[in-house]
């Protein structure tokens, strides 16, 4: 019957709390939560951010990549012209592009 007792002393307790009491406990178990809601809604507007541009580089670094496809595709192309005409054009075609590469880089051409 001990133990019943205990229990409803505890209950008659909680029931007693006066309007200082639900405050102060208001207080200290409010604050806390919203300090978390605070804190946890920062860090993820922090890491949707951080996202954002990982997406955005990625993006870049995806155009990047095709760009220097079609231009390996287009020197490739031209390469196969190359090996598979066998007339006397493709020593011009070569010195062509020999002369088109010193243009670039800024060679000058004999």
């Amino acid at each position: 019957m001990e133990l019943v007792e205990v229990a409803s002393a505890t209950m008659g307790a909680l029931v007693a709390l006066g309007p200082g009491e639900v405050i102060v406990a208001m207080i200290v178990v409010g604050l806390p939560v919203i300090f978390l809601m605070v804190a946890f809604n920062r860090f993820f507007k922090f890491r949707e951010k951080q996202l954002e541009v990982e997406a955005t580089h990625a993006a870049e670094k995806a155009a990047q990549y095709a760009s220097r496809t079609s231009e390996l595709e287009q020197r490739v192309r031209v390469l196969e012209q190359i090996v598979t005409d066998r007339g006397a054009e493709t020593a011009t075609q070569i010195e062509a592009l020999r002369d088109h590469k010193r243009i670039e880089s800024g060679e000058k051409v004999r």
